[in-house]
């Protein structure tokens, strides 16, 4: 790939060099997912989308703990144009109304976690297509797994996703990310971190933020490595995926660290292959840095 190509292609380029490489592990179902297997449910979602009439330019959210259905949405928008907008589920109703009025989302898939909320922004809002995750899964498997029909809008610029910012010093603002801002993230990211198809990287960072994801997730995918996603953080799980998994980058905010350190699989988890540990979201103190070093020796 390069620069002037659309990210509407950046998986199914990578599931056509290894369609049979395994791309990703879901840590709390223990499903496995090849490339290939990961671009079909892509182009379902895809041509999901087009037969509720979404089309190019329309807004597509979901409110839902880590999983599957971000990558489906977040790969399926990006082929016929649509515009993915993940909802910040810590936020309540009235602050998740304002973001779905200003980005006009045109369809909210709902894990069952948030039916309450789903419910409480039927008053202020109109979104015309809403689905629970198991209803969505079941819409899945019923669309065709072929490329959905070519959109020649679809560009560099088109927008693939819409981010909100956290708004602390007044309304959150929506920033618009290109394809070919994609496309050059997973670039950059692969060369300055010498990104390989042997990389193996966890992914519990929520996926509403550019953390979950840009940082790895999107740039392991383009170089063909592995991702290990869980629908949150738990830092006993956590440690011994890393070891059983073999990964390799791990990245984390400093919160993260704290709670490993105080883990009692701390000191019992071989970090034999990782490469790099990677802090960031937040300032990360020196104290911090110490003790993760006198503790694990990396």
């Amino acid at each position: 790939m390069n620069l002037s190509q659309s990210s509407a292609i950046l998986l199914s380029q990578r599931a056509a060099l290894t369609p049979d490489r395994e791309a990703l592990l879901l840590t709390d179902s223990g499903d496995r997912f090849s490339y290939g297997e990961l671009d079909a449910r892509a182009n379902r979602c895809a041509n999901w989308l087009l037969s509720l009439g979404i089309g190019y330019g329309d807004t597509v959210s979901i409110l839902a703990q880590n999983g599957i259905t971000y990558l489906d949405l977040f790969f399926g928008c990006a082929r016929i144009g649509a515009v993915f907008a993940p909802l910040n589920w810590r936020l309540v109703a009235a602050e998740l109304s304002y973001i779905v009025n200003d980005c006009q989302s045109q369809l909210l898939i709902f894990g069952p976690e948030y039916a309450d909320v789903r419910e409480e922004l039927a008053a202020t809002t109109a979104i015309p297509h809403q689905f629970s995750l198991a209803a969505y899964e079941a819409a899945l498997a019923a669309a065709e797994s072929g490329p959905p029909p070519v959109d020649e809008r679809i560009g560099p610029e088109s927008i693939h996703c819409i981010l909100y910012t956290s708004g602390t010093t007044g309304r959150p603002k929506g920033a618009l990310i290109s394809g070919r801002q994609v496309v050059w993230n997973c670039i950059n990211t692969v060369v300055s971190w010498g990104l390989t198809a042997d990389d193996v990287s966890p992914v519990f960072t929520p996926m509403f933020h550019a953390g979950g994801l840009f940082a790895f997730l999107t740039p392991i995918f383009y170089a063909g490595g592995r991702i290990l996603l869980s629908r949150a953080f738990d830092p006993e799980l956590t440690l011994k995926q890393i070891e059983d998994e073999g990964c390799t980058v791990i990245l984390g905010v400093p919160t993260l660290f704290q709670l490993w350190l105080k883990s009692p699989q701390l000191a019992r988890t071989d970090f034999s292959r990782v490469r790099y540990f990677i802090s960031g979201g937040a300032p990360c103190p020196v104290p911090l840095m110490q003790a993760w070093r006198e503790a694990t020796g990396t």
